[in-house]
């Protein structure tokens, strides 16, 4: 086991991972930190029955890498780190939850965390009494409360900044979107698009309540169903629930211009990337246009500002510009335009810190 984790550390760019097992509550944590080179870890805390250890182990280190691109494609200080509990997320404690907040404390600093899937704020409620290490909290306890609004926001941003680099114009006036997923930010999406900036929508949900419930404030909304949206004939594919939607099945039902939502890991594969880039339509990067939330955590860990989280998630427009440009010039997917920038940060940054500060 510990020849394959230090492999898989060389090989991927891992500063360090810390196994945690707790006696009393029957905690199992993985906490990865991938690189602090703009700053401390950052990256929220998820819990699933996972098959195996070495499943766990893998998605950690994922996630914890995700996270460094995240950080520094978004321009925040901070680096890249994830933390996995192994265990069904029906049966968290408080005991259990406390017990990982001592585990981050003693990290001191090094890494931050917060919600995931199979965890929620009132979790960390309880690790907090432990650590000061914890983002993502509620309004009560001194946090920005749901991601939902900057992350809609920041989408609605890149929608566009991804309308400019394709049509030449920002403005979504008539352009026609179709939104897969109508959760808390498909919804707040919703209301940019047709209140802001008059654009035609078409939606679907699995949940028929979801679609009711938008309908009824957006009569003028078109829907379809679930397996139907791929191919609507529209400007802008907005996947905004599951990810890996961008895959061998689905590509070639594609009929838009650009694919811009707030999903995370929209591609299956890389490969998909390419593909898109093949037949000339103009990815978002998902890490990159549904920043919002990151970027609200990272204002956290100092003293939470609203106005300063959304000025910089507007800075999600430029970013994205950018990434566009980088992938025009050098003839490559923009997911590899946005790894570039992010690249070209991390080697700035550790440059500009090798200068010593007494």
């Amino acid at each position: 086991m510990s020849e394959q984790v230090f492999n898989e550390m060389e090989k991927q760019g891992h500063e360090q991972v810390i196994f945690n097992y707790d006696k009393t509550t029957g905690l199992k944590a993985i906490i990865a930190i991938h690189d602090t080179t703009l700053g401390p870890a950052l990256g929220g805390c998820r819990m699933m029955d996972y098959e195996s250890e070495d499943d766990a182990l893998a998605d950690v280190l994922r996630l914890s890498k995700g996270m460094t691109y995240k950080c520094g494609v978004s321009g925040v200080d901070y680096g890249g780190g994830k933390t996995v509990i192994i265990g069904d997320s029906k049966e968290k404690s408080e005991g259990m939850f406390r017990a990982l907040g001592r585990f981050v404390q003693t990290i001191r600093g090094r890494y931050y965390t917060g919600t995931d899937v199979g965890t929620a704020p009132d979790d960390f409620i309880d690790a907090m009494r432990e650590t000061d290490c914890i983002v993502g909290r509620p309004v009560e306890y001194g946090g920005g409360g749901s991601t939902a609004i900057t992350t809609a926001y920041g989408v609605w941003q890149g929608l566009k900044a991804s309308c400019k680099a394709k049509y030449g114009s920002d403005s979504l006036r008539g352009k026609k979107v179709a939104i897969q997923g109508l959760g808390k930010v498909g919804r707040l999406l919703v209301k940019h698009l047709i209140e802001d900036e008059g654009a035609k929508v078409v939606a679907t949900d699995i949940s028929k309540d979801a679609i009711h419930e938008v309908k009824s404030e957006y009569s003028q909304i078109e829907t379809c169903k679930p397996d139907e949206i791929y191919e609507v004939d529209c400007d802008i594919f907005s996947p905004s629930a599951l990810g890996a939607v961008i895959n061998d099945f689905t590509i070639d039902k594609l009929n838009c211009d650009i694919v811009a939502g707030s999903a995370n890991n929209q591609l299956q594969e890389d490969k998909h990337g390419d593909m898109l880039f093949e037949k000339g339509i103009l990815y978002a990067p998902d890490y990159v246009i549904n920043a919002g939330g990151l970027i609200q955590a990272a204002d956290e860990v100092k003293e939470f500002n609203h106005g300063r989280v959304m000025k910089t998630t507007s800075k999600i427009y430029d970013i994205l510009l950018d990434i566009y440009k980088i992938s025009k010039e050098k003839q490559v997917p923009t997911y590899k335009a946005a790894n570039i920038l992010v690249e070209d940060r991390l080697d700035t940054v550790a440059g500009v810190k090798k200068n010593f500060l007494a």
